[in-house]
């Protein structure tokens, strides 16, 4: 038996590399797929690192609302009657009317992550959690003449190691979080992607003085919560632009999110696609929501009235140098403005600053070899999303996300993962059937 449970010798037709919503939305495809073709199953197991489900735990800040409309989720746009949709969820949790009468497109962070979880159990037989991706490679051996089948190494939550074979895997790692060069996360730095955890582990009254770093829209979010949870703490929004940027959200720009704009771009010119980023990179990267932009600013002006203050935005300014020694920690700042340095003392400093892609070849090793890089030294991809093989591979290596450069904006985001999820199912099923008939007209011909 496998990590999975299953004979060792079983052959999934794709294994998923992480169990986020990507990943979660493609195992829905793939068993609709199933329900529709009973005939013809899809193969699949999912392996997620986590202990169990979660998606940004460590945000699920008090009234934070989703950027995008409930009808974006897991299966909506591709198919509207998927029993997995955000309305089945609110149906089965007996709020769906309650839903309507709030009036709002947009769902708190909560709500929707309970949607997910809601999801993530009824998929729970086709995923093994505590369990992490170690390493992808052709299998070999003498019954491997042509490397059509991936071996994937699994180490689970004991430490010990198993191999599980399939014909593609699809590669859902999630971001790594990214701190500003020659910062290190401690006791008192943190960065966004564990806010709650470190948050929730102090005592409130230790908080005196903190600090946010970033400006956009987890930075803001984090310092209207610490202004409202520490109503006793100085509380000091460090930024490198001169205020927080708006987040453009209004129908025309938001067509950069739509399905039809990642052939746009896919099949664009190389000055379309500096234009879809040039244009319209204030729909999400470095921009903060309106109504959290009014509310810190009602929080400043309220403070001008009472003639004190304790919410402090320093503009133009960046963080030179962060020292920690037991419980002090000594930030220096450095204000583009006048180009001089002062120095903050704090309890706790935040950097919301962030995150990286995954980069494909720390799984595939050796094996990245064999798949074809752009000028700027980037992974080609098919528009099914899958790796560009330099030789006549037949297995499938397909990214979900760290894709911007080939299919633009949505790679990392939420909009278009219905439809992405369902292009990647629909070509696994493709490319199987030609396998297969490859293979019966191989027969074929030996026969005659």
């Amino acid at each position: 038996m496998d990590i999975t449970g299953r004979p060792s010798q079983e052959i999934y037709d794709v294994v998923g590399i992480g169990f986020g919503p990507s990943n979660m939305s493609l195992a829905i495809a793939l068993e609709e797929h199933e329900a529709s073709s009973p005939q013809h199953p899809i193969k699949a197991h999912f392996f997620e690192r986590q202990p169990t489900f979660g998606w940004h735990r460590n945000m699920l800040l008090p009234s934070t609302t989703m950027q995008i409309s409930f009808l974006k989720d897991l299966v909506t746009f591709r198919n509207p009657t998927s029993r997995y949709g955000f309305i089945s969820f609110l149906h089965a949790s007996d709020r769906l009317v309650q839903f309507v009468n709030n009036q709002d497109f947009f769902p708190t962070r909560q709500e929707f992550h309970q949607y997910l979880e809601w999801a993530a159990a009824d998929l729970s037989d086709r995923v093994t959690y505590g369990a992490e991706v170690t390493s992808i490679r052709p299998r070999t051996g003498a019954d491997a003449e042509t490397p059509d089948l991936l071996e994937i190494e699994v180490r689970g939550s004991d430490g010990t190691t198993s191999v599980v074979t399939a014909r593609n895997v699809a590669i859902s790692t999630g971001l790594v979080p990214r701190l500003p060069e020659g910062m290190t996360a401690g006791e008192r730095v943190w960065h966004s992607s564990e806010f709650l955890s470190r948050f929730n582990a102090q005592d409130p009254r230790g908080l005196k003085s903190v600090a946010v770093v970033g400006a956009g829209q987890s930075a803001a979010e984090i310092t209207r919560f610490l202004y409202d949870s520490l109503p006793h703490a100085e509380v000091s929004a460090i930024m490198p632009s001169y205020g927080y940027s708006i987040a453009d959200d209004t129908p025309f720009a938001n067509q950069v999110f739509d399905p039809s704009a990642v052939d746009e771009y896919y099949f664009g010119t190389e000055r379309a696609r500096d234009s879809f980023w040039r244009y319209h990179r204030n729909t999400n990267y470095s921009v903060v929501d309106a109504d959290v932009i009014r509310a810190l600013y009602q929080r400043s002006y309220d403070e001008q009235v009472r003639g004190s203050q304790r919410l402090h935005f320093r503009n133009l300014t960046r963080v030179a140098e962060v020292e920690q020694t037991g419980d002090a920690t000594r930030v220096v700042l450095h204000s583009q403005l006048d180009d001089k340095t002062t120095e903050l003392a704090v309890d706790a400093i935040v950097f919301a600053t962030g995150y990286d892609g995954v980069d494909p070849a720390r799984l595939l090793g050796d094996f990245d070899q064999n798949f074809l890089r752009d000028k700027a030294g980037r992974h080609q991809v098919t528009r099914d999303y899958r790796l560009v093989a330099a030789s006549g591979l037949t297995c499938g290596v397909y990214l979900q996300g760290g894709t911007e450069h080939t299919h633009g904006l949505t790679s990392a985001l939420l909009s278009n993962i219905a439809i992405r999820s369902g292009e990647i199912a629909d070509s696994i099923v493709l490319r199987r059937t030609e396998q297969e008939l490859g293979s019966s007209v191989k027969v074929a011909r030996s026969a005659a």
